[in-house]
């Protein structure tokens, strides 16, 4: 120990005043497993719409059929990729804004990691 640092021990963490209930992250798990899938089955149909509509054209990179093992011979992979990036992504920014909302409403005023309030001292004026 040299003569300008000061050995201290750290103070043990107090337990959190609250917890996550366990119903919570299960539901996070859920919608983890079931926005992709969602996504996935959204781009499916998006990209057959638009194979028959030619509103976007695709390129010829994102057309390839790509054989999987197990799975067999998989068309338009690219395209059905890169549209379920796109839908789960807007999925995941829905779910979080709509959660923002309702917790703005419903949620608590405070909660015990928050400051108190200022408290002033009003002067009345003569």
């Amino acid at each position: 120990m040299t003569k300008y640092s000061t050995y201290s021990r750290r103070a043990a963490e107090k337990p959190r005043p609250w917890r996550v209930h366990p119903i919570w992250r299960g539901i996070g798990c859920i919608l983890m497993l079931i926005i992709p899938v969602m996504s996935y089955a959204g781009a499916y149909l998006l990209v057959r719409w638009d194979i028959k509509s030619r509103y976007i054209p695709i390129p010829k990179e994102f057309a390839m059929t790509i054989d999987i093992p197990f799975i067999g011979r998989v068309p338009y992979f690219g395209a059905n990729l890169i549209v379920t990036l796109v839908l789960a992504i807007v999925g995941f920014a829905l779910l979080m804004a709509i959660y923002a909302l309702v917790y703005r409403v419903v949620g608590p005023k405070g909660s015990p990691l928050d400051a108190p309030p200022i408290r002033r001292k009003v002067r009345r004026s003569r």
